[in-house]
């Protein structure tokens, strides 16, 4: 597959002219390593991952640093975090010269322990996904957008059966001391079929025969290394006594159908989880634009006791809140905004808001824009490019 343009390419090359270092999460095989090769081409390329590399670091890190000539990529860095104050050190002789050193790490909470406390104001931290709807045309809700599923679609079932066991080994062992992997293997794809309700840890629990501290453990693990998503409830009540739990998705649709068994786009369709499946897909590509565009993750849900629900809200970037209602249906109706409607006129005047029905492609008939005043209505693709915020390409 040929390289497709990243949306947080300009977010890189800014950070790589404004700091010494840079530092890149996210899920792994999201395509971290790919990308800064692909815009640093002149960075030295070190695997942290290599049991030599990282047998030099231990014993003698400052050796491996003077074989080195900056710019420097080193992959997976959560492997040897010790090498971070040996970097700061060469940093700080030098603190005028930037995009000098960028380092990758697929495990976010461990990884940024040690940026914090090594590399404080010396490095941008960004995070990378895999790909989004508004990147290229091929991520699909049965496809998810991981770079090597899209590359080779025959190969889906068996790259997402891989990616599950070395996800197992390689970072669930490296963060926690599960013992029975067999039953974490459970917990995943028991947590799929919870995809898009609200988290009840003890309904985890219960059936895998472990606790509600294990389970809230397990999550832990999960949200760090970027595999699911936990949508909080909104923070303002508008005079209604709320439910304040998360929902709870997996981050990647492909791989949540992979979890639920679904193998064909015939099977998604008939498939029951078909909402919940789509609705977690345009929480992904919510969470995908803010993180392009170097914005903190803002996304919640509304429930209140009394039985309103509307699927997300967020803060939009000229200050309004968007409402969202998903729908997997490619036929819309008015009613569908009801909710929507609703929770609008339970808030303050002054609020800005604006209201839209997300929903799958329709293969005939123009667009629906407008769904009932002051509604809009997108398709997925379409509301996905209103998220972008054109920019012009910064330079290396």
């Amino acid at each position: 597959m040929r390289f497709i343009a990243r949306a947080i390419e300009n977010l890189l090359l800014s950070a790589s002219r404004g700091f010494p270092a840079v530092v890149l999460t996210g899920p792994r095989r999201a395509g971290k390593t790919t990308l800064l090769r692909h815009l640093f081409p002149r960075a030295q390329y070190v695997l942290l991952e290599d049991p030599d590399v990282q047998a030099r670091v231990r014993s003698d890190p400052r050796s491996l640093l003077d074989s080195l000539t900056p710019p420097v990529l080193f992959d997976e860095i959560q492997k040897v975090p010790e090498l971070l104050p040996y970097v700061r050190s060469r940093i700080d002789q030098h603190p005028r010269q930037m995009g000098r050193w960028f380092f990758t790490g697929s495990q976010e909470s461990a990884l940024m322990q040690g940026v914090t406390e090594s590399m404080a104001g010396r490095a941008a931290i960004a995070q990378l996904l895999p790909f989004s709807v508004a990147e290229t045309d091929r991520v699909t809700l049965f496809m998810g957008g991981f770079p090597e599923v899209l590359a080779r679609p025959k190969s889906r079932e068996l790259w997402f059966t891989s990616y599950i066991q070395t996800y197992l080994e390689r970072d669930v062992r490296d963060i926690t001391n599960v013992r029975d992997l067999a039953t974490f293997r459970r917990f995943l794809a028991l947590l799929a079929s919870r995809h898009g309700q609200i988290l009840n840890r003890t309904d985890l629990a219960a059936p895998l025969g472990v606790s509600v501290p294990t389970v809230s453990d397990w999550l832990h693990v999960l949200e760090i290394t970027g595999q699911v998503i936990l949508v909080p409830p909104y923070f303002e009540n508008f005079g209604r006594r709320l439910v304040k739990s998360p929902r709870v998705y997996l981050g990647d649709p492909g791989l949540a159908c992979n979890l639920l068994g679904i193998r064909s786009n015939a099977e998604l369709e008939r498939s029951p989880f078909l909402g919940s499946l789509f609705e977690g897909f345009v929480a992904s590509e919510i969470l995908k634009s803010q993180v392009n565009q170097g914005r903190r993750k803002e996304l919640y849900h509304f429930r209140d006791q009394q039985g309103l629900e509307v699927d997300f809200l967020f803060p939009t970037a000229d200050g309004r809140v968007q409402l969202v209602e998903c729908k997997a249906a490619r036929t819309l109706h008015p009613s569908m905004a009801a909710p929507m409607l609703s929770l609008r006129r339970s808030m303050p005047r002054q609020a800005q808001a604006r209201l839209a029905v997300v929903s799958r492609a329709s293969f005939s008939g123009p667009p629906i824009t407008t769904l009932a005043p002051g509604v809009e209505a997108f398709d997925l693709p379409r509301f996905s490019q209103t998220l972008v915020v054109p920019a012009k390409r910064a330079r290396a």
